[in-house]
């Protein structure tokens, strides 16, 4: 009796020894979905050093940018977007299973002077962002400019693009079309004539950013559809995003796929089958006349033409002689024709007694 109250006390004991292996761990993925952050390995370097950035809390298998950037706090972001920031020195980082990522940063001064971040953003995928402190030994270093907006403006409706391409476009003119969508004022007071930055960016590269200025005032909970144009360069194509930020902060993001200009590779493959020609044309011709000319056979002419031709230059025939002309027993008055013609033979006899009689002859009297 005495042996089981003790065995009844240690299975409460046993329950609290296996209660936390049953208990779900905040392992990784819970680290996972908290907010992301960023650490350096030392708050303030020389251009030509390098720091160490590392960074939990991430999305993982994220591509993620690395730029040192000025005119910016953590509070307030980077106020000039990637202008203010040393993108040619910026690196590139893709965080693990665990959404950690660590990464060597070289120092290099931003175009505008500090206070300076080193600013983390997620190149693809959701839109995620994190700065922390930095300071650039020797950069100059100039307050924050004020921020004078007394509204603060929200996008309440999904962005659109609106537009299509033209003929021109097909052979390599710049793409355009009309960011639309619908802000209103979350802000204390009104706004006016907001002003815009509307970003394009290519791929994983950094968007490039221009300024768009609506035109109007909207007051405390007023609202409006803002519609602004976008363009890009001459014979772009591929996937785009296209990016709306307004007070330093990227309100929305939309995809944009852009088709190739096939009528500029019609015309480079018209190109390269119609220069080759010419080229062989012109050669040819060329050959054609500086080549050496030979005597060539002039050919006869046709049978009937040849007939007339000897019939038009032959030589007028003589006329035949006279059969009388060679025969010398002929003498001119007694030749043969119309004035002496040949009669019969007979014989001679005298007619008139004044005949003379021819020596020899038989039958004179």
């Amino acid at each position: 009796m005495r042996g089981k109250p003790r065995i009844t006390a240690l299975v409460p004991a046993l329950l609290l020894m296996l209660l936390p292996l049953s208990l779900p761990s905040a392992g990784p993925a819970a680290a996972a979905e908290g907010k992301p952050a960023v650490t350096l390995s030392t708050s303030q370097a020389g251009t030509g050093g390098s720091i160490t950035v590392s960074g939990t809390g991430w999305r993982s298998r994220t591509l993620l940018m690395l730029l040192v950037c000025g005119q910016a706090t953590p509070a307030r972001g980077v106020i000039g977007g990637t202008n203010s920031c040393a993108n040619a020195d910026g690196r590139a980082v893709t965080t693990d299973a665990d959404g950690h990522f660590s990464r060597a940063l070289p120092v290099t001064e931003p175009p505008v002077p500090c206070p300076c971040v080193v600013h983390v953003v997620t190149a693809t995928g959701a839109k995620a962002q994190a700065d922390a402190v930095f300071q650039v030994a020797g950069h100059p270093v100039e307050p924050l400019p004020a921020n004078t907006a007394g509204g603060r403006l929200s996008v309440l409706t999904d962005t659109r693009l609106d537009g299509s391409g033209s003929l021109l476009t097909w052979f390599g003119a710049p793409p355009s079309r009309t960011l639309a969508f619908t802000v209103g004022n979350v802000g204390t007071a009104a706004v006016e004539n907001p002003v815009f930055q509307v970003g394009t960016a290519h791929g994983v590269f950094a968007p490039q950013w221009d300024e768009r200025q609506w035109h109007g005032t909207l007051g405390p909970g007023e609202k409006a559809r803002v519609e602004l144009p976008v363009e890009l360069t001459a014979g772009a194509h591929g996937d785009y995003t296209v990016s709306l930020k307004y007070g330093g902060k990227v309100l929305a993001e939309q995809p944009w796929g852009v088709g190739r200009p096939w009528g500029v590779t019609l015309f480079w493959i018209l190109l390269c089958l119609v220069v080759p020609a010419a080229v062989f044309r012109i050669g040819m011709a060329v050959v054609d006349r500086v080549r050496p000319r030979h005597a060539t056979r002039r050919p006869s002419p046709a049978p009937g033409h040849g007939r007339r031709r000897r019939t038009a230059i032959a030589p007028p025939r003589p006329a035949p002689p006279t059969p009388n002309a060679n025969l010398p027993w002929f003498t001119p008055d007694t030749g043969p024709g119309p004035a002496g013609r040949l009669s019969a033979p007979h014989e001679d006899h005298p007619t008139s007694p004044t005949t003379p009689t021819t020596p020899g002859r038989k039958g004179s009297t």
